[in-house]
């Protein structure tokens, strides 16, 4: 009896650190993400008036420590270095979100930790620090799927600007392009997501990977064949255009790119100079956008949303932004996609998803767990 009193007890002071959800005042969520080699940690602002949900959601503080120079080495993630560098790097990306929001846990209303999609060694780092800091603080916890983070990372305001944030409407299409995984995305609601097409293979952000080891560009890649690939001509190589036909649907393939490459690069050696390398990524690239390009097309005849969003690393790609922006243009349809920093993985987007989640009455356990291969 004495157990149960204490439990209910627990729960009523957790429901009261999220009364500001309901009574108009802004609430602080901590946000932890480690699903593969980026450790991060943001500080989220949320002010929600319950009689016009607005939601809106401010990056107070948002640090990101990378690994991609320990990885570069390897020519990419080594999941047991990833998880052992996580540690190391988790209480004090914590501490600097703290002090660049300028605020102490006492402040924090509720956590949001990414429990999957990723590398299990590393998402079991930051669950087991969000957990022991929802139990220490007697705080909400909830968790959050990586894919959803990156959908719902162009509802963030960036910071308190004088202009308001204009919010994707409900329902869009969403594209989701990252190192692992690129789908189509019929966004309904906050949590209500319906996947319509994926890669049968090879994520475009692999691709991009993949490609420039090949080419002995280091990891990683996409920035870097982004960059080549403004002085280069996508038509100088050519390059197959995969599962393009209507029959094909929505389905998307990339692995035949990295094939198409290492072809090339068999029959005619690396590139000699710098126009021919630049040449060969702007073809690789070109080939990659079309793809996505096409997709979107599709997606979009077959359900007539009213908006796209783009999100996942791979929107940071130049080349792809501004092809799916004229792709909305030419349809008259608003086109969104959150700033780089947020495109990329980061803890603001994971508060994000948390806090509609918690809105919407969620809460897990101290039995949350880390799943590897967690679908949306």
């Amino acid at each position: 009896m004495a157990a149960e009193c204490n439990n209910k007890a627990r729960k009523r002071k957790a429901q009261r650190r999220l009364r500001p959800l309901l009574d108009f005042r802004a609430v602080y969520i901590l946000a932890l993400e480690s699903s593969c080699d980026e450790t991060a940690c943001a500080v989220i602002e949320a002010e929600h008036d319950y009689g016009h949900p607005q939601h809106r959601l401010l990056v107070r503080a948002d640090v990101v420590a990378s690994q991609a120079a320990i990885h570069a080495r390897f020519g990419g993630v080594v999941p047991e270095v990833a998880a052992r560098h996580h540690i190391q790097n988790l209480i004090p990306v914590i501490d600097e979100a703290l002090t660049q929001a300028e605020l102490s846990l006492d402040d924090i209303s509720a956590l949001a930790v990414t429990r999957g999609p990723g590398l299990i060694g590393a998402l079991l780092v930051a669950v087991q620090a969000a957990k022991a800091l929802a139990f220490a603080r007697r705080l909400p916890l909830v968790g959050v799927n990586h894919l959803e983070a990156h959908l719902l990372a162009a509802f963030l305001s960036p910071s308190p600007a004088t202009e308001p944030h204009v919010r994707p409407p409900l329902p869009h299409l969403g594209l989701l392009v990252s190192g692992g995984h690129s789908s189509l995305v019929l966004v309904h609601d906050f949590g209500h997501y319906e996947v319509l097409g994926t890669t049968c293979d090879d994520a475009a952000g692999e691709a991009f990977d993949k490609v420039g080891k090949l080419l002995g560009l280091g990891y990683p890649a996409g920035p870097l064949i982004d960059r080549l690939s403004t002085s280069g001509d996508p038509l100088a190589v050519p390059m197959p255009r995969a599962m393009l036909g209507p029959k094909r649907g929505l389905q998307m393939s990339f692995s035949g790119l990295k094939t198409a490459v290492a072809a090339h690069l068999k029959t005619h050696g690396l590139p000699s100079g710098e126009k021919a390398l630049a040449d060969l990524c702007a073809s690789f690239q070109a080939a990659v956008v079309e793809q996505l390009c096409r997709k979107t097309a599709l997606a979009l005849d077959k359900h007539k949303l009213p908006a796209v969003v783009l999100s996942g690393g791979v929107a940071c790609n130049r080349a792809l932004r501004a092809a799916v922006e004229k792709l909305c243009q030419s349809r008259g349809l608003p086109f969104f996609v959150a700033p780089p920093r947020l495109c990329s993985d980061n803890a603001a987007m994971v508060g994000a998803a948390g806090y509609y989640r918690l809105w919407r009455g969620e809460r897990a356990d101290l039995s949350l767990n880390a799943v590897a291969s967690l679908p949306l």
